[in-house]
């Protein structure tokens, strides 16, 4: 039998017009500090997002995303941000920020396979 691991996870959301607080679920960061897992997994979808906004940079939020990417790798995409420790990349990833993107609240549960369970909520989430 494997172990099961406490993990944290927080939803990213594209919020096009913040004064609106209408937001589109475009991927999810999964921390497993057991693991010393730290992952994105997105998907924009370009027609719902211009659907909340049709002036949106469709590809500026696909930076930003990568951006987040680059964080959880721990590579140059991620900045200064990306040098931290992974427990402190992953509370830079889940502080609120008034960005087209933003993460949502912060959840938790338990896996075994921490890569697994970020597909299944990426799936289950962003769809």
């Amino acid at each position: 039998m494997s172990a099961e691991h406490p993990y944290q996870y927080v939803v990213l959301r594209c919020m096009p017009r913040v004064d609106r607080e209408e937001f589109l679920n475009v991927g999810v960061v999964l921390y497993c500090q057991a693991t010393d897992f730290l992952q994105a997994a997105w998907n924009v979808d370009r027609e719902r997002v211009t659907a909340l906004d049709p002036r949106i940079d469709v590809d500026q939020v696909c930076d930003a995303l990568a951006f987040v990417d680059g964080v959880c790798a721990g590579d140059e995409r991620g900045g200064e941000a990306a040098k931290q420790p992974i427990g402190t990349r992953f509370g830079f990833l889940k502080a609120p920020r008034s960005t087209v993107v933003q993460p949502g609240p912060v959840h938790g549960g338990v896996t075994e396979d921490p890569a697994r369970q970020l597909e299944h909520l990426l799936e289950r989430l962003v769809g």
